[in-house]
């Protein structure tokens, strides 16, 4: 069953430059917001897990109540999103002990579940047609899947394959810089790249994070998970004022 044309309008923001740095600040905001509830207060993964899951359920369905595009609720569901991925994807790798390699496996199978099942009701997982109840719901979840399995892709890199966290941020970087090519010299469906645009900015995030609150001697610069956290809050906040965002438009 595909959602009417005349449904309400879409309830996530245009994708333009002011985006995709929101993005990634939030990315980065979700690995040391949630390494500061699992590591520097102790709670662990599992605690960690459940108190940014509640606040995650919270906020989806805040944001799915909403009649309309709010900018500060939909960039706080999104910062909902990393911080319960960061832990998630934590516990899993490592209370678990499924691994980074076991845990982007099944993360990706998810996500790519997700997708599929979306697909296959709504007809489309264009996020401008993000504008009815089940749309969103879909778009929450497959963006709680991508988010985690963004964590799990950085830790894979950083740790497992010895890249360290500038080097997962340069190949990542460049990852995304493909896909931007992508999107202004090829006729690949715009769809794809974004929902590829958006996994690969997690684990950029992921590892800036990592960068600024590891110690020195794991190749970070020990600041205080607060005080980064804090920072990436105060730059989110400044972009929302001064670029006005509005929400994105459908195209049928």
């Amino acid at each position: 069953m595909h959602d009417s044309p005349g449904a309400r309008p879409s309830k996530v923001p245009e994708v333009t430059l002011a985006f995709w740095a929101m993005k990634i600040a939030a990315t980065t905001l979700g690995e040391t917001g949630g390494d500061a509830v699992s590591m520097s207060m102790h709670l662990g993964y599992l605690i960690g897990t459940a108190i940014f899951a509640a606040i995650f359920i919270v906020m989806v369905a805040v944001q799915i109540a909403a009649t309309q595009f709010r900018p500060g609720l939909y960039w706080t569901t999104i910062i909902a999103t990393t911080t319960v991925g960061t832990t998630l994807a934590d516990f899993a790798d490592r209370s678990l002990g499924i691994g980074y390699a076991g845990g982007s496996s099944l993360l990706l199978a998810l996500l790519l579940c997700s997708l599929f099942l979306w697909h296959r009701t709504l007809g489309t997982v264009s996020i401008a047609a993000v504008s009815s109840p089940r749309a969103e719901a879909f778009y929450w979840v497959t963006i709680m899947c991508s988010q985690t399995l963004g964590t799990a892709l950085g830790d894979w890199t950083a740790d497992s394959a010895g890249l360290g966290y500038l080097g997962s941020a340069a190949v990542f970087g460049i990852l995304l810089a493909l896909v931007a090519a992508g999107y202004f010299w090829t006729r690949l469906s715009h769809t794809l790249l974004f929902w590829l645009a958006f996994v690969l900015t997690r684990p950029l995030g992921a590892v800036l994070g990592d960068f600024l609150d590891k110690p020195v001697g794991q190749g970070g610069l020990n600041l205080s998970r607060y005080t980064a956290s804090l920072a990436l809050a105060v730059f989110m906040v400044a972009c929302l004022l001064l670029w006005p965002q509005r929400a994105a438009q459908r195209t049928h």
